[in-house]
């Protein structure tokens, strides 16, 4: 019963999380309004296979290591932001960029959603915050000796909690209405989406200068 609850708990946590605006919201509802349902559901995907790798890692002890070796932390949380500021500034830059969402070749659907889908897994890998929250919580909830088809079960929930939220997100705002409204005022859609993006990259950046 202990160990049901603690699953439970964890999942409670980690859907308020991945509900959470932040950069990867951002990407799959601009993905699916821009591009098409089928690339908001490939960067969903990733972003459920991102959420795997992440807490594989948290398993692993990453939050020990992260602790251990400060500078590996501070290196991540740059990388990451700076990537998150590079995506922000081509989502600002491609503002003013017309848009051809009719038809488009079938050739060129698959390599499409697959930049979509590897679009979506590096943006929920360079935030390294992801992997020390879900550390927290695993060491938070988790009993000190939990059996060892937990730390199987574990990422494979995440894949399904993250691939599935993202998923409603692309199958809502892919929709005829949300898309029309988008492209009636992409230029400051973009816009604001770029920003936010860019101010969570220099967010992450700054947070390397806190003591």
């Amino acid at each position: 019963m202990e160990l049901s609850a603690a699953i439970l708990g964890i999942a409670v946590a980690l859907t308020l999380g991945a509900m959470s605006p932040g950069p990867s919201f951002i990407l799959v509802a601009r993905t699916s309004v821009a591009v098409s349902r089928r690339d908001g559901l490939a960067a969903a995907f990733g972003m459920g296979v991102g959420g795997v790798f992440f807490s594989v890692i948290a398993l692993l002890g990453l939050l020990a290591v992260l602790t251990a070796v400060p500078l590996l932390h501070l290196t991540l949380k740059v990388l990451g932001g700076t990537y998150l500021l590079y995506l922000g500034y081509r989502i600002w830059q491609g503002a003013r960029q017309p848009l051809a969402l009719d038809s488009t070749p079938a050739q060129g659907r698959p390599t499409r959603a697959w930049r979509s889908f590897v679009l979506g897994l590096i943006t929920q890998v360079s935030n390294p915050k992801t992997a020390v929250v879900y550390a927290s919580v695993f060491a938070s909830l988790l009993p000190n000796e939990a059996p060892p088809f937990v730390l199987v079960a574990l990422p494979i929930m995440i894949f399904f909690i993250e691939t599935i939220w993202y998923s409603v997100v692309a199958i809502a705002l892919s929709a005829p209405s949300p898309r029309a409204h988008y492209l009636a005022s992409k230029a400051w859609i973009d816009r604001t989406a770029g920003a936010i993006m860019s101010l969570l990259g220099l967010k992450l950046i700054f947070e390397t200068q806190q003591p």
